[in-house]
């Protein structure tokens, strides 16, 4: 009876860790990357390659900053189809409330803002129309950063690894969120299988041939990192799970979601709706002055890490300032609200209840904006970790299977190696190949990010026709010389990538690490450089002889 459970798990473990690991493997390596985007941004965007700055004056800078913010003409085409008659002109739109966020990894500042139509809209349930604008600032001076310098890290790489950049009715997202399911069974059921965990912690035999130590490793890498990958695929879900998986707030409770909304506004002294009554704007700079101060006195002194003004220019507008959250798991926090016409303290956010405080933890430990160099390195090993252990259960299934299907003519082996070259070396030869496009392409070229993004899809498309026309010899039961030819050519564009950005820039590493130390840039660089090592060692390992003698085939149990 136990045998034959164990067999089940073992069925459930290989067919959801097959079909949905290609998901799995985006989700982990683009995650393990999404823990540096910032700095990623700083090597893709040569004009932010400064220090860290802090959220600057409000009324000094940012003031006219504001002024020269204009709606995005993507969302204004997008709201223009949502309401009745034509939206005037861009120009005319006042601006009705705004943000700015920064990190203590972000010499830039992210600012946005809504802009107030009149328009009515075609469905009466769709409220809060407005249009939006964003901008990328430089602090220092508040010149506005161009919209073709695509920040690589954070707007390509990081919602990559939740939502696939597949945003048509969020079919990315809910695609990852089953994944994300998948992979917690994959996990319990991995564990039902093997009996003897501890041993495979310590088990890896690199000598034997492919299939035993692709085994091997795959156990050692899901033992090892088996609390960080339940974690993350636990938190990953947890995370989406109020907002897209089960949206019953905006949909089946959505006139109890707004009732809620309204007498929340009249418990916190936060006004919901505009007065209609114009109203002029304190001294931003003097409400954060104070922020600061009670912020002192509740012995948790700290910089501004988000500031929102809702309802500018209304008597009813009101500025809340949140303090950065870098000393702890928590993104924001201390919420600190303001009367914006008077200045007046109208609210201090009180501490959080037991479940926010669990679901805030939780959420900050999966977004790690924390100030932790070397937890940051941890949560790259461990993603790394999921990415190898996948990748080996690729490899196992194929050589556990290749024998028999050549025997029968069955081409499933041959598909599943394309598939695992495509979704292993292929995606990242994708990545490095964008920053090699990154640095190629002109600065001020009209839509450089455009084409960035179209290099990243375009060479990932050729690693799968590549791997599939180069995988005749798995059908035979041979090895796919795909592996090892992307691995060379991996190592090429990381060298080059390196390369180019020396001279592009003239930051190289002996500058960067030495002469004017630059870590956000030297990381990339040396991580890029390791890339091309560890890929030159896989493609000597995967070149040795294509075939096994029918003894070795033999010789080879699965489970112990």
């Amino acid at each position: 009876m136990l045998n034959h459970f164990r067999l089940s798990m073992a069925w459930v473990h290989t067919w959801f860790g097959l079909v949905l690991g290609f998901v799995l493997m985006v989700a982990f390596f683009f995650g393990s990357l999404s823990v540096f985007d910032r700095e990623i941004d700083r090597w893709a965007v040569p004009a932010t390659r400064f220090a860290p700055q802090p959220m600057p004056s409000y009324d000094h800078l940012l003031a006219d900053v504001y002024a020269r913010l204009k709606p995005d003409p993507v969302d204004m085409a997008a709201t223009a189809k949502r309401v009745v008659g034509e939206l005037p002109a861009a120009d005319t739109m006042p601006l009705v409330s705004l943000f700015a966020y920064t990190t203590h990894r972000d010499p830039v500042l992210l600012i946005g803002g809504e802009f107030g139509i009149p328009n009515q809209p075609k469905n009466p349930a769709d409220d809060h129309l407005h249009v939006h604008g964003r901008a990328t600032v430089d602090p220092r001076t508040g010149e506005f950063l161009p919209d073709d310098a695509l920040k690589i890290g954070s707007d390509w790489f990081y919602p990559l690894h939740y939502s696939l950049n597949l945003n048509w009715m969020r079919l990315g997202i809910y695609v990852v969120g089953l994944a994300g399911l998948a992979m917690l069974v994959a996990l319990v059921t991995g564990v039902i299988m093997h009996r003897k965990v501890f041993r495979e912690f310590f088990t890896f035999r690199p000598n034997k041939r492919l299939q035993r130590s692709a085994l091997d490793l795959h156990n050692m890498t899901g033992v090892v990192a088996l609390p960080f990958h339940f974690f993350f695929a636990f938190t990953g879900v947890l995370i989406f799970a109020g907002f897209y998986y089960f949206p019953v707030t905006h949909t089946l409770l959505k006139p109890l979601h707004d009732q809620h909304e309204v007498l929340e506004a009249a418990d916190t002294g936060l006004p919901h709706d505009e007065a209609g009554v114009p109203a002029p704007l304190a001294s931003v700079d003097a409400m954060v002055a104070e922020a600061k101060r009670i912020w002192a006195e509740r012995d948790m002194a700290g910089e501004v890490g988000f500031l929102t003004i809702k309802h500018l220019g209304d008597a009813n507008g009101y500025v809340s300032i949140y303090r950065a959250g870098s000393d702890r798991v928590a993104l924001v926090g201390e919420g600190i609200h303001f009367k914006a016409s008077t200045g007046e303290l109208l609210r201090e956010d009180p501490p959080r209840s037991p479940v926010e405080s669990i679901a805030q933890f939780l959420t900050g430990l999966h977004l790690q904006h924390f100030e932790h160099w070397a937890l940051r390195w941890l949560y790259v090993l461990g993603g790394l970790l999921g990415c190898v252990c996948i990748a080996t259960g690729f490899v196992f299934f194929v050589e556990k299977r290749k024998q028999d299907h050549a025997r029968r003519g069955l081409q499933g082996s041959r598909i599943v190696d394309a598939l695992a070259v495509t979704t292993v070396t292929g995606m990242v030869l994708a990545a490095v190949a964008m920053l090699v496009a990154n640095r190629v392409l002109p600065e001020a070229m009209a839509g450089k990010g455009e084409w960035e993004k179209a290099v990243f899809w375009g060479v990932w498309v050729l690693a799968l026709l590549h791997a599939s026309w180069r995988s005749s010899p798995v059908a035979k039961a041979w090895r796919n010389p795909a592996w090892a030819e992307q691995c060379w050519l991996l190592v090429a564009l990381s060298v080059a990538a390196v390369l180019l950005n020396w001279i592009t820039t003239g930051d190289h590493l002996l500058k960067t690490v030495l002469i004017e130390p630059y870590w956000p840039v030297a990381g990339v660089d040396l991580s890029l450089l390791g890339c091309a090592v560890l890929a030159a060692c896989c493609a000597r390992k995967l070149a040795k002889p294509k075939t096994v003698s029918a003894a070795a085939r033999g010789a080879e149990v699965v489970y112990d």
